[in-house]
């Protein structure tokens, strides 16, 4: 059995949704310090993200992080520095170079997940922090949200596919609410050029 299968067979931390924890926000400041010295120079931010980052929000346990880099374009010079801290590259969910971000995961049970976002490409950075921080704002907003996670957890106790599918409407219209602009698909018009 490959190594990535065992952690995948044994990771329970996408499994629970728990009440916020005030130590998150320590979890996060001490792992940051650590990837300021990483990424140096070629850091333009780091932040915390996702559900850890919002005071009073229920959430799995996992601390999300995100570094801003200038490019997208030789990112791999970070890979043994993020390995040899325990975050490892998985080649196998890193093949598209295309995408707007790169995602690493640290520890077993999965205590952090770590994005690395382009300034070149992709809106993964901004409409991070504006989800977030409209959350930070919106305490209805944000137990809407938390009550949405826990109902979903209990039907999908992977915490994967139908946990993550069943937010996105929520995330989306929160985003909306944000006032983040995500891309949409042209409408179509029809003839007569109404659409």
């Amino acid at each position: 059995m490959k190594n990535k299968d065992k952690i995948s067979q044994t990771d329970s931390s996408h499994e629970q949704v728990v009440p916020y924890n005030p130590e998150w926000v320590n979890l996060y400041e001490a792992e940051a310090i650590k990837l300021k010295e990483i990424f140096g120079n070629d850091l333009l931010g780091v932040e915390h993200i996702g559900s850890t980052s919002v005071l009073g929000l229920s959430a799995k346990p996992i601390i999300d992080l995100v570094v801003l880099v200038d490019s997208h374009k030789n990112v791999n010079k970070f890979f043994s520095k993020l390995q040899e801290f325990g975050y490892p590259f998985d080649s196998a969910s890193h093949i598209d170079q295309s995408t707007e971000r790169h995602l690493f995961r640290k520890g077993n049970p999965t205590q952090y997940h770590l994005s690395i976002a382009y300034k070149d490409r992709g809106g993964f950075w901004n409409r991070q922090l504006a989800f977030r921080d409209y959350l930070r704002e919106h305490p209805e907003e944000r137990d809407k949200y938390s009550a949405l996670k826990q109902e979903l957890i209990k039907k999908d106790p992977t915490g994967k596919s139908s946990y993550i599918e069943g937010k996105t409407d929520l995330v989306n219209e929160i985003l909306d609410k944000s006032g983040f602009v995500r891309w949409k698909p042209p409408v179509e018009s029809d003839q007569n050029g109404v659409e």
